[in-house]
């Protein structure tokens, strides 16, 4: 594609994400940057057609892009990931005090401002760690014959669970088990934690596994949460009140939201972008998805993105996801005071 034809196709989509009407060739030939007559416009147009990155919706209208058309502007024509140093400063602001701020909270925060910045809804998927390792396993009493088991790993995930037991553990028994987890979990890789080696471990228990053994089923559930890759949508309601997006397939979407986890694993690089057009899992039609990984460390922890209809403002939005992975990479990579880190509450039910 020539230079010319580039420049029209962009034109193209940056009226049509303004204006939400087909773009005719008059129009585009009145440009400052186009330096040809509507003709000449009228041509490339149809050419541009016939490659498949516009489309006329009608036969006296003019063209459209298509999700091609809208992929081309967004990978080599439109989108510049600078901002303002103004338009950062606000987004700091938006975010909180960072002092304060917790690696949940982080995200929640970031997810909220770029629900309400952009009017769309947010993604987060924080993805399971292929290289952690269990750096610790702890049990709390917190009640009559009630009892926490906790479970750090070597990428500061933190899990939890609330078990109840048949019987009050003595101090014997607390002993015996942490010595046990420490001789046979810390320093285990996380894919490592099997259904078959938690089974082993409640035999090797002896005389204990009968009292023990619902301590270590509440972390074979940890272990199977660890491995999996979590999402979560926030701002959905700006779905719904999208007149460019059918309400019965938004809704369909959200109730099958968990699907997303696979296209949303750490093979890409950069900024991803997805159209329901083109067959996958998204299953919401005349959409788009743009997500960005975040890093954790040297390692990448999961992606930030956007849904929202086709005709999204790229050159504005991409950005602002760009630099909301980057502050959430910088902010979550510091290391966490150990009194914040370890003062979590139950996030499980409890096992009977």
């Amino acid at each position: 594609m020539d230079a010319r034809k580039r420049r029209i196709l962009s034109a193209v989509v940056d009226l049509y994400i303004r204006t939400g009407e087909p773009v005719g060739s008059k129009t585009i030939s009145q440009l400052p940057d186009i330096y040809v007559s509507a003709a000449t416009v009228r041509n490339d147009m149809a050419v541009l057609e016939e490659l498949g990155y516009l489309e006329q919706p009608h036969t006296s209208a003019g063209r459209v892009p298509t999700f091609s058309g809208y992929r081309m502007y967004i990978e080599e024509i439109g989108v510049s990931s600078t901002l303002p140093e103004e338009e950062r400063e606000r987004l700091d602001e938006m975010l909180g005090d960072e002092s304060q701020l917790t690696e949940d909270l982080i995200l929640q925060s970031a997810t909220t401002a770029l629900a309400q910045i952009t009017q769309c809804a947010t993604v987060v998927s924080n993805f399971a760690p292929k290289y952690s390792v269990i750096t610790k396993v702890d049990v709390i009493p917190t009640g009559k014959r009630m009892y926490v088991v906790l479970l750090i790993t070597s990428d500061g995930k933190i899990k939890n669970r609330a078990c109840r037991l048949q019987f009050d553990l003595t101090h014997e028994h607390m002993d015996f088990f942490k010595h046990f987890m420490e001789e046979n979990l810390e320093g285990v890789s996380v894919s490592e934690l099997s259904d078959e080696k938690m089974e082993q471990m409640v035999t090797a228990m002896g005389t204990y596994m009968m009292t023990l053994s619902p301590l270590v089923q509440g972390i074979c559930e940890m272990s199977r949460d660890l491995q999996k890759n979590e999402l979560y949508v926030t701002g959905e309601q700006n779905l719904f009140s999208c007149e460019e997006l059918d309400k019965a397939e938004v809704a369909q979407f959200m109730m099958h939201k968990q699907n997303l986890s696979g296209l949303l694993d750490d093979s890409f690089q950069g900024i991803k972008v997805m159209f329901g057009e083109e067959g996958n899992d998204f299953v919401i039609g005349n959409s788009s998805m743009i997500v960005s990984k975040y890093q954790k460390g040297d390692h990448t922890a999961g992606s930030l993105g956007v849904i929202g209809p086709m005709r999204l403002n790229y050159a504005k939005i991409i950005p602002y996801i760009e630099y909301f992975t980057e502050k959430i990479s910088h902010l979550i990579s510091e290391e966490e005071p150990e009194e914040i880190r370890l003062v979590q509450k139950p996030d499980q039910p409890e096992q009977q």
